[in-house]
């Protein structure tokens, strides 16, 4: 692990209403687990996990939230769970997230990420407090050029694919709605301190989202069946659930504490001279494992995804004081040791990572 300031995150969130949408997936299951163990008061929003194997259906019989099973599209509903709730913070993480699934339902790819976000934002305006909104988009919302650099929050949004495209109108609807009504010269008036969140390509125990890479390689590996991986040379920045996540929460609550200088977009990703290709991250999760090999199954037929994609955090490591504890080869190793548990270890295993994570230097 990298030495890294390590924020007294319990004096942002210890008695603070947090409200979570996403709660259920991948990466909202990861933050309502820290959050219950920093003494947060957490309600999620969510449709349904997915799959029985998912992580939020092993931790959340652990936790004690409020969970409201619901669409983000349904603007009502959101308007009501917000207002009773009156949160402190919102961590918007509510999403279509998958690149080859948006080729299949487009059209509701932008209506879940675009307009689910303006529903969360029109909710936000009717809030009679102060409160913090951090929207979590993806490294994907850059017009991706295919170059080896580094892309910064300067850089010019895109997105050929579908999902890409969303997150990118994620990005335009947030700025709008900052400018339109959460605009920092008004802040003594509206009381809402407003960023977005970009991260890199997250791994970590419990994922079993279709069209993964690591639900793919933990499956045929526990079957002793050879890794079927499509795009072995495209580079990834990959990185540790628990990364991206300790950026949004020292984010949200530095700027809970200063919104004229934070209200910003922020990348989260790896250093840069750990980004990998997805034959590098597979090899290394044979030799994790013990044993395995992958074949590949690249078609020039398949949908268009991204070759080459890299973040700049230097913004992150400036303004915020943030970056990566974990290199890749150690954000590998925690993600198949997870899975590496038995079932009804998974629970205690996932508050190990975490503590482990937010204590260690």
């Amino acid at each position: 692990m990298e030495g890294v300031v390590n924020y007294n995150l319990e004096k942002w969130y210890r008695g603070k209403k947090v409200f979570v949408t996403g709660h259920t997936g991948f990466k909202g299951s990861w933050l309502i687990t820290w959050l219950h163990f920093l003494g947060a008061t957490v309600k999620g929003y969510a449709l349904q996990a997915e799959n029985e194997k998912d992580i939020y259906n092993i931790i959340s019989a652990h936790l004690s939230m409020e969970s409201v099973i619901a669409d983000i599209r349904d603007k009502q509903k959101l308007k009501e769970e917000i207002i009773s709730f009156q949160p402190d913070y919102i961590f918007h993480l509510a999403a279509q997230p998958l690149v080859r699934r948006s080729y299949e339902i487009p059209a509701e790819t932008f209506e879940i990420n675009a307009t689910g976000t303006a529903n969360l934002l029109e909710a936000v305006t009717h809030l009679q407090k102060k409160c913090t909104v951090v929207i979590v988009t993806t490294d994907k919302v850059y017009k991706n050029k295919e170059q080896n650099k580094s892309y910064k929050e300067k850089n010019r949004l895109g997105g050929y694919d579908p999902y890409s495209a969303s997150k990118a109108c994620t990005e335009l609807v947030t700025e709008s709605f900052h400018r339109s009504f959460f605009h920092i010269k008004n802040i003594e008036i509206h009381n809402k301190a407003l960023a977005t969140a970009r991260a890199g390509n997250v791994i970590g125990g419990g994922d079993w989202n279709k069209d993964r890479i690591i639900p793919d390689i933990i499956k045929h590996l526990t079957t002793n069946n050879a890794i079927p991986v499509r795009n072995p040379n495209a580079i990834r920045p990959w990185q540790h659930v628990l990364e991206p996540l300790s950026g949004y929460l020292v984010l949200a609550g530095l700027l809970n504490e200063n919104p004229e200088k934070l209200s910003a977009c922020y990348n989260f990703g790896p250093n840069k001279k750990d980004h990998l290709t997805v034959k590098e991250l597979v090899r290394i999760s044979i030799d994790c494992w013990g044993t395995g090999n992958w074949i590949d199954i690249s078609d020039a037929l398949q949908p268009h995804e991204a070759g080459i994609l890299k973040l700049n955090i230097s913004k992150a490591k400036k303004e915020l004081n943030w970056k990566p504890k974990l290199n890749s080869t150690e954000a590998i190793r925690w993600t198949i040791d997870w899975y590496k548990q038995p079932h009804e270890k998974m629970f205690d295993y996932t508050v190990a990572q975490i503590e482990s994570y937010q204590h260690e230097i």
